[in-house]
């Protein structure tokens, strides 16, 4: 369970008001509530900001929501600090002293001021320095740091050294200056503290057992996240924003932000960044724009022990939605994404009535056997601007729009011309030969629904109808891991009692197949920590984990092990042939399908389940292989209780034979087969010539 209901980053200001247009360095928030980003929010100056967070605020609380509010400026000051300047070691009193001190008006405000009255207090120049204003003097603040001598505190707060790329909080003005942001910001989070007493709670410093809590943040533990082009278009700290409340929402769906928050130092009141040390982590989360998984859905209902192949489906079916970000391609770019969005034809196809052939066009009403011909022609892209008047013709090209005064063709082989005059050689009905604007398809039609897979033909279609560019769904990341200490790469000499890894490459080329991206996250031997290793490297790097191998609940089922003590596991024992135990879990967010160990499971375990569930995954909807019954070229005796899939070909005369050995280790009768006849679940004594279902390797997208 998620400990907020809404996550919610400002990128602060310590300048005056911006004006009404959006603009890089001004206020921005960004917004997530309940898995759903909001666009940003602009902000001109700070009044309006926090008015906008008051009422924010109060709006959620009244819903009985629970907020995290990130601020990208220090809650504290190096220590010694707030007590020297209020007589107290309580941080939050210097929030008070700034809050009772700091004058703040759009156009002007009195941090250098403020500082310079600071600095007077201690020996030495300093600890504040740059003045923001260019022409004025503050009395007691230096303009350049190494000016300063003031040693009373330290340059940085011990955060700070670890968070690399950040800058101290006594520098007021320049590059990279959070000083004045640090004091135009604290008296606003004084006040929000006081307008909602007893229903705030301020990290580190404070249990977060209120409905709000105030956390610092830092935006830049994502600037690669934002470097790699998620914000093109875009102001890059409204995407930063953005970004990080999206992360910060994933980590806590997926539990991760409750031992992030855990690991926050008060450090003598200094304060701390929210995420230092989980950069990685907070980064992924920001690139990946998808929706992470509960931990529960695949949580099977109570006392179910042997599953039915189609409830397991069903209910992978119910628990699955899209976990990848969209992003906005050229529809010439566009072939093999699925579709975020239904498109509309932007204009008709044709966008005006034209000639479907060669010929001679007239007006039917003004037909008559022998007619003369205007100067001139219609040709595609060189239309006849003029009209043509009734009982006359016009030479016309296929493809040609209609010239005013013509609704019907005479195809050239059905007619001859001489002296100027059309002599038409056959009958002649109305409208013939010619196509009325729109009859393929008319501008606002839906014409491809949201999760099409786009195929050739359909960006031929989408091009036809003016449709520039499409929202189009990421590619589905599958990370594949193979697991076992038997397991060797194909080498010369290879000892007998080691295996070669054959699932891996197969079901890397199966995500390839169906238009996913595969990412060899490697063989794993048998040890947890190198599983959980590899694991938390493919949770941050894919957005569903294959496994094969180690799936069941024996000593040296480590997937099995590992997912089940932290990751959410349910173990399905599928009743299925080849197959039976599958593995299928959350692990850091992702889900994971433990396949099993033998290479024609794991085959068929992937085409049955997989394959549906990463269509749902993807954006693609669930998909269901299409089958049909053929006679059968074989004798089976099957018993009840378990659904099979015997790998099968059509033979010349159209019937279904099946490989001689059913042996889940026979990989070249993958090789072999064309298909795979299913057999249902009931008992079944087949004979050549009964019709059996056979579900050819196509319907599976391959």
């Amino acid at each position: 369970m998620s400990l907020f209901d809404t996550h919610i980053v400002v990128d602060w200001s310590g300048g005056n008001d911006v004006g009404p247009r959006p603009k890089k360095d001004a206020i921005w928030i960004g917004v997530e509530r309940n898995g759903q980003t909001e666009p940003p929010v602009y902000m001109r100056n700070r009044a309006y900001a926090e008015d906008w967070l008051a009422a924010r605020i109060a709006d959620e609380l009244e819903r009985g929501h629970r907020l995290c509010i990130g601020f990208d400026f220090a809650f504290g000051y190096p220590r010694g600090f707030a007590e020297a300047l209020t007589g107290k070691s309580d941080p939050l009193a210097l929030w008070d002293w700034f809050e009772a001190r700091v004058e703040d008006a759009p156009k002007q405000n009195n941090r250098a001021e403020l500082a310079g009255q600071i600095n007077a207090m201690f020996e030495g120049i300093g600890p504040f320095w740059g003045n923001p204003s260019p022409k004025l003097d503050v009395p007691d603040l230096p303009r350049k740091g190494l000016a300063r001598t003031c040693s009373t505190f330290a340059e940085r707060r011990v955060v700070e050294t670890r968070a690399k790329g950040s800058f101290p909080v006594w520098q007021l003005a320049g590059a990279g200056a959070v000083g004045s942001q640090v004091i135009m910001g604290l008296p606003v989070l004084a006040r929000l503290r006081q307008r909602f007493t007893g229903r705030v709670s301020v990290w580190p410093f404070e249990p977060l057992d209120t409905p709000v809590a105030l956390v610092e943040v830092w935006p830049s533990l994502i600037a690669g996240a934002v470097a790699e082009g998620q914000y093109e278009g875009e102001i890059k700290d409204a995407a930063q924003v953005r970004l990080l409340a999206r992360a910060l929402s994933r980590l806590d769906q997926v539990g991760r932000l409750e031992p992030i928050l855990a690991d926050g130092r008060t450090e003598s009141g200094e304060g701390w960044i929210l995420g230092v040390g989980f950069e990685e982590e907070i980064a992924a989360m920001a690139r990946d724009s998808g929706t992470r998984l509960p931990n529960d859905c695949f949580a099977l209902p109570p006392g179910v022990d042997w599953t039915p192949v189609d409830v397991a489906l069903a209910s992978l079916k119910d628990s699955l939605t899209p976990v990848v970000g969209v992003e906005k391609l050229a529809i010439s770019n566009a072939s093999g994404r699925v579709l975020a969005e239904d498109l509309t034809a932007a204009r008709s196809n044709p966008p005006g009535a034209n000639s479907a052939i060669d010929g001679y066009g007239f007006a039917f009403d003004g037909f008559a056997p022998e007619m003369p011909l205007v100067p001139g022609r219609a040709a595609p892209g060189d239309p006849y601007r003029a009209a043509v008047p009734k009982g006359q013709a016009i030479r016309i090209l296929t493809g040609a729009l209609l010239p005013e005064g013509v609704d019907t063709i005479l195809m050239q082989e059905e007619a001859s011309v001489s002296d100027g005059l059309l002599r038409a050689q056959a009958k002649v009905k109305r409208g013939q030969n010619a196509r009325a604007a729109g009859e393929d398809v008319k501008a606002g039609d839906l014409t491809l629904r949201a999760g099409t897979r786009l195929r050739p033909q359909d960006v031929a279609l989408a091009t036809a109808v003016g449709v520039a560019e499409a929202a189009v769904f990421k590619p589905l990341r599958v990370g594949v891991i193979s697991t076992g200490d038997e397991l060797a790469p194909p080498a010369p000499d290879t000892s007998p009692d080691r295996t070669f890894d054959a699932n891996r490459p197969m079901l890397m080329g199966l995500a390839e197949a169906w238009g996913h991206v595969p990412v060899d996250l490697g063989h794993v031997e048998d040890t947890r920590d190198a599983l959980r290793a590899r694991m938390r490297d493919g949770a941050l790097s894919c957005d569903v984990i294959l496994t094969s191998g180690g799936a069941s609940a024996g000593d040296a089922d480590h997937v099995s092990a590992l997912l089940s003590e932290e990751g959410a596991l349910t173990h399905w024992r599928v009743a299925i042939k080849p197959g039976r135990p599958l593995a299928l879990a959350v692990f850091d967010g992702v889900p994971v399908f433990g396949l099993p160990g033998n290479p024609v499971a794991a085959f068929v375990c992937a085409l049955i389940f997989a394959r549906p569930a990463f269509s749902a995954l993807s954006g693609g909807g669930w998909t269901e292989p299409v089958g049909f019954d053929v006679p059968a070229a074989f004798s089976k005796s099957k018993k009840r209780g378990r659904r099979e899939y015997l790998r099968a070909r059509l033979t010349a005369d159209g019937t279904s034979e099946v490989f001689a050995s059913e042996g889940s280790g026979r990989i070249s009768g993958l090789s072999w087969a064309e298909g795979l006849v299913e057999l249902g679940d009931d008992a079944r004594e087949i004979t050549p010539g009964d019709l059996v279902r056979y579900i050819p390797f196509g319907s599976f997208g391959l």
